[in-house]
């Protein structure tokens, strides 16, 4: 079933909106390069828009009504916003969920040596890689620092035109001829992704200097102490990333894509947040959920699969006073939620790897993926033929262009998203989001007109008002 280029129905006041919405995009992918960078900036925006916190409602004590809006972080990773609506929470939530984490390269904890006249630091990828592709490229350096007293260093080092960029050095072609021979899988090695960050010692100005070793890491050392507060035995409690550097672009001629790194998934967290923030008098109660760890699983206290959700919506419905056991799953199961992720784009350079008539097409407006999983639909959600249904009624109504597709071929490999966790509840989950081409690579590459669909289709989706299948 072909589907149609969005931009051939747009008229000027909709192609400048669509500017609007896009040009904030990269704003928030060049701020938010982290999931921590991207909780605070999810939080400041929804402040801006009239939330407040649990605590702050709690404290208050007064009974949440329609037309509130709260916001819960955890541990400054994991978000949740709720706008309560006309309907009592029992009788279901319209969710949008997304996951703010990307691949990227972390710091171990003892990451520092010197060898072969350089500093460099030791780093583990985290989420799927090509290794290869984190070669060669500049790197910025991301997150905190937290020393013993409790004190916490806030760390952007490479994105300022004045800043200094770090990275990974590549062999040279001219002695390449036993790299060029290896499997791709180990051309650059996990061990071998080894950031470099100085190559200057430490000047010999008293006489004890002349008898240390590795004085380039003394000298790095030196520098972190005497710039950023920041000790050798502090990286033991730090979290810091490595990303590429540099703000999203215009990509092409026609300015018509974005360049970035972090789009997945920060493309379905942006379109959802914005959806949420803008999604007035809602009849049932709206949530933009945005969480951690998707890349590694879901695992662990920011992750998907820890009951902070779960929680934070049994304390909403306390502070509506329609809090009960019973009542919580109800409210669950009666929930009906897009898991909000992306999608691959077609590529004509590696057609074979798609099926094109399921395929996904960069200007083609959201995607959606009925399930995902692998091969035989593993470790999968498959969302029910009335939930699709009643979703192609309300995208059509609300001129939303859309399409569907599946992740390569049926034995080419596959993913998964957050969509099989909240199905556990008993709700209607089904993926959805957008197409991307370079998929976990440093840089990533969206339509624009795919962003706008995506935030008009999360839009609707929270105004709807569900008749369970």
């Amino acid at each position: 079933m072909e589907r149609k280029n969005a931009w051939n129905g747009y008229d000027e006041k909709e192609l400048a909106r669509l500017g609007a919405v896009t040009e904030e995009y990269k704003r928030f992918l060049s701020e938010g390069k982290t999931e921590r960078e991207c909780a605070a900036l999810a939080v400041k925006m929804a402040k801006e828009r009239g939330y407040r916190s649990i605590e702050e409602a709690r404290k208050e004590g007064k009974p949440l009504k329609a037309g509130d809006k709260i916001y819960g972080v955890h541990k400054k990773k994991l978000v949740v916003l709720y706008h309560i609506g006309k309907k009592p929470m029992e009788e279901g939530m319209n969710i949008l969920g997304a996951h703010m984490d990307s691949p990227r390269l972390d710091l171990k904890q003892n990451p520092l040596y010197e060898d072969g006249e350089m500093a460099l630091l030791d780093t583990h990828y985290y989420g799927g890689i090509k290794k290869y592709q984190w070669a060669a490229i500049p790197l910025a350096l991301h997150g905190v620092v937290v020393k013993k007293d409790g004190e916490i260093i806030e760390l952007s080092i490479g994105e300022q035109p004045e800043d200094p960029v770090v990275g990974i050095s590549d062999l040279l072609i001219h002695l390449s001829a036993e790299q060029m021979q290896k499997k791709a899988a180990v051309v650059v090695e996990g061990e071998n992704l080894n950031i470099i960050i100085g190559s200057r010692p430490l000047r010999e100005e008293e006489e004890e200097d002349k008898e240390k070793k590795e004085k380039i890491r003394l000298a790095v050392l030196k520098l972190l102490e005497e710039t950023y507060g920041i000790r050798e035995e502090d990286f033991v409690s730090a979290e810091l990333e490595a990303v590429p550097a540099g703000p999203a672009r215009d990509f092409g001629l026609d300015r018509s894509m974005i360049l970035s790194y972090g789009q997945d998934d920060r493309v379905c967290v942006f379109t959802s947040l914005l959806a949420q923030l803008e999604t007035e008098n809602p009849v049932c109660t709206s949530v933009c959920l945005l969480t951690d760890k998707e890349e590694i699983g879901s695992m662990g206290a920011t992750g998907m699969q820890s009951r902070y959700f779960e929680n934070m919506t049994a304390e909403v419905m306390e502070l509506t006073g329609g809090y009960s056991e019973l009542g919580l799953k109800r409210c669950l199961q009666h929930s009906h939620m897009l898991s909000s992720d992306v999608s691959a784009a077609f590529d004509p350079d590696y057609a074979s790897a798609f099926e094109k008539k399921n395929a996904a097409y960069l200007g083609k407006g959201m995607v959606f993926n009925k399930y995902t999983g692998s091969r035989g639909k593993s470790g999968s959600n498959d969302a029910c033929a009335e939930y699709v249904g009643a979703l192609r009624r309300m995208l059509d109504d609300a001129g939303v262009c859309w399409q569907t597709a599946e992740l390569g071929k049926v034995d080419q490999g596959g993913g998964g998203t957050i969509a099989y966790i909240t199905a556990n509840y008993g709700m209607d989950v089904i993926d959805s989001g957008v197409a991307l081409l370079n998929m976990h690579c440093p840089w990533e590459i969206s339509s624009k007109a795919d962003v706008y669909e995506a935030y008009k289709g999360y839009t609707a989706f929270l105004r709807e008002e569900w008749q369970d299948a």
